[in-house]
């Protein structure tokens, strides 16, 4: 019935498909991986444990495929966890189908989705670990690319090869999740302390 419902919905709209569906019971990473979708929601209803389980094994199969966990009700410290294992957004099951829209086209577009419901400490501590687990290096790396400067300049910077400064990025863009240069920067001044000019999205 909630696939159903899902589906009408996405039907009146031109930029979202459902291109697939499955239940517990099926190999849904493997139908993941050959379909390819920018995003996938995952409900709810196995438990989180095993939600949790399935979030790391998809984050693992199908790293281009950012996932949303879709749950009637979670505990700030399990929507936290989400997070830490894979999930991109966490979304209240009962919030209006314009809202589901608004997330599913945010996290397509590369964003962190947290609705209005979810504690604001959720946000400050996912920052938080995150800033933690930089290198000193990545961080000098991080906060270079924040004020604009390319690889080569980073390089010279911080008198280490154009080749070295790209691999700590690579090891920034997997901790962080974020996939471009331009959302690493605006990404990178919030886990820096750096003022970003602007209200935070």
């Amino acid at each position: 019935m909630v696939v159903e419902g899902l589906r009408r919905v996405l039907e009146q709209v031109e930029d979202i498909s459902l291109v697939g569906s499955g239940t517990p019971s099926t190999n849904l990473v493997g139908q993941i991986v050959q379909l390819r979708p920018k995003v996938a929601l995952v409900e709810n209803s196995g438990g989180l444990r095993n939600t949790f389980r399935f979030l790391t094994d998809l984050k693992v199969a199908a790293p281009d495929t950012w996932s949303i966990l879709w749950t009637p009700e979670i505990p700030e410290v399990e929507a936290f966890r989400a997070l830490q294992v894979g999930a991109r957004g966490v979304l209240k099951r009962e919030l209006p189908t314009t809202v589901v829209l608004d997330c599913i086209r945010s996290i397509a577009a590369g964003k962190v989705w947290l609705d209005q419901a979810m504690p604001g400490t959720v946000t400050t501590l996912l920052g938080q670990r995150q800033a933690l687990r930089l290198t000193p290096r990545e961080r000098q790396i991080l906060q270079c690319l924040c004020s604009g400067m390319r690889n080569k300049e980073i390089g010279q910077e911080l008198r280490i090869t154009a080749g070295t400064v790209k691999v700590h990025l690579m090891h920034v863009f997997e901790k962080t999740g974020v996939k471009d240069r331009v959302e690493l920067a605006v990404e990178g001044r919030k886990l820096l302390g750096l003022h970003t000019g602007g209200p935070e999205t």
